[in-house]
């Protein structure tokens, strides 16, 4: 006899019980097998060689954490039906299924105007086709259209499953221990507040755990800087996109030998023009679902024999992580726009990677202005209630006890300049 389970074993969580039934079949499914061939880091793991981990990993710890956040909830009073349980561990499992190759790195560049949750919720409407509106309830969990509106929270909040299990995984496999988050005591202290007219009930943190959630989001900060935003992951970004824009002019140029050879599915999202409003074409779902890490890869192994002198180098820059420089605040009148274009320019001549009349076409591919955002905490959009011990809820922006949490709401802003590293 196979048992009620089938036993995962996660160096995060230790072992992860999956239920027999819907929710393994989901786990078998090709959406979500898709997941082991996309790293969870995108170009994170050229910059920290153990994080080589899968969103597969990801979902599959989402999901474990889901299932003790609802085990908690249940100790403590909360009514929660088996198709209730079902349907949120489905959601948190399935959450991420719509992340493309190398995670948010080429997000942007696959479909424009598009947020890979689009293309989780497309997935999520195609396979619930496909079990006959079993996924109904993880949907409507999934769409915060679900009455009990707390089950979303769990799913996709300042406070989720998602960012806790990713916080800790990636902390884990970068060896960040800044990163380390109290994921069980956060869990243990979570709690359903019982609405009122004007208020719906929602997941809020007892206060003896606002310290672990204060840790939290401290946590994220620092793995935002060190690790998400770091610099050389913010270099590879732009390489990999570089190629992928150069791939994109010479199709629309008429010069598509040029990319001959490469993944057709990588090729079937370069050759078209697709957005968002695409999302529920077939084609485009079928092509997505079947694109991973390894398509890029491979072709960036192809048009590294490019006549295309710029393609070539580009694409052996990402297969040999032979990146660009990024400097933060540059103030210095050789990287002063237009200053730092010229000093690039001749470097590509003397390369032999350009000539005078490609010149100005060039240069873009190599020299990039930006700026790194992050906000750790915005309670403008999505407050964590912290439930005081008179019974009534604190936001975390004014609770006495996460004090430190006012300075996290601020939104921190780093311009900075990617350029050759032969540019001195």
């Amino acid at each position: 006899m196979n048992g009620r389970f089938k036993i995962f074993s996660d160096p995060v969580h230790g072992f992860i019980s999956v239920p027999r039934g819907l929710i393994l079949d989901l786990v078998a499914s090709e959406e979500v097998q898709r997941l082991r061939r996309i790293r969870q880091l995108g170009v994170g793991h050229m910059v920290f060689p153990g994080a080589e981990h899968s969103r597969f990993g990801h979902a599959l710890g989402a999901m474990a954490l889901m299932h003790d956040a609802l085990t908690s909830l249940s100790e403590k009073g909360t009514e929660i039906s088996g198709p209730e349980m079902e349907a949120a561990l489905a959601a948190a499992l399935l959450h991420d299924v719509g992340h493309g190759p190398f995670s948010h790195t080429l997000e942007h560049e696959l479909l424009s105007d598009f947020e890979h949750e689009q293309m989780s919720r497309a997935l999520l409407g195609r396979m619930n086709d496909r079990l006959g509106g079993q996924l109904d309830l993880t949907l409507a969990i999934f769409d915060d259209t679900y009455e009990r509106r707390w089950f979303h929270q769990l799913v996709s909040s300042q406070l989720d499953m998602d960012r806790l299990d990713y916080l800790r995984r990636d902390s884990y496999y970068t060896g960040v221990v800044e990163g380390s988050v109290g994921v069980g005591r956060i869990i243990k202290t979570l709690v359903v507040h019982p609405g009122d007219r004007s208020a719906e009930d929602r997941i809020v943190v007892e206060a003896k755990g606002a310290y672990a959630v204060e840790n939290f989001l401290i946590a994220r900060r620092l793995m935002y800087w060190q690790v998400y935003l770091h610099k050389t992951v913010l270099a590879g970004d732009f390489v990999l996109r570089s190629v992928v824009r150069r791939v994109r002019s010479h199709i629309l140029n008429n010069r598509a030998t040029l990319v001959e050879g490469a993944s057709e599915a990588f090729m079937f999202f370069l050759r078209h023009g697709y957005s968002s409003a695409d999302i529920d074409n077939t084609d485009v779902q079928d092509a997505f679902v079947s694109l991973d890490d390894t398509d890029i890869i491979y072709s960036l192994k192809r048009w590294v024999g490019s006549s295309d002198p710029v393609l070539a180098d580009l694409s052996r820059r990402m297969l040999l992580r032979d990146f660009f420089r990024v400097d933060f605040g540059v103030d210095n009148e050789k990287f002063a726009e237009g200053q730092l274009e010229d000093n690039v320019g001749n470097y590509l001549l003397q390369a032999g990677l350009s000539s005078p009349e490609r010149l100005f076409e060039d240069i873009p591919y190599y020299v990039h202005r930006s700026r790194s955002v992050h906000e750790a905490y915005d309670a403008k959009v999505d407050s964590i209630g912290v439930l005081n011990r008179s019974g009534q809820i604190d936001e975390l922006t004014i609770s006495e006890e996460t004090h430190i949490v006012s300075g996290l709401a601020k939104r921190q802003v780093r311009p900075f300049i990617c350029f050759p590293k032969e540019i001195d």
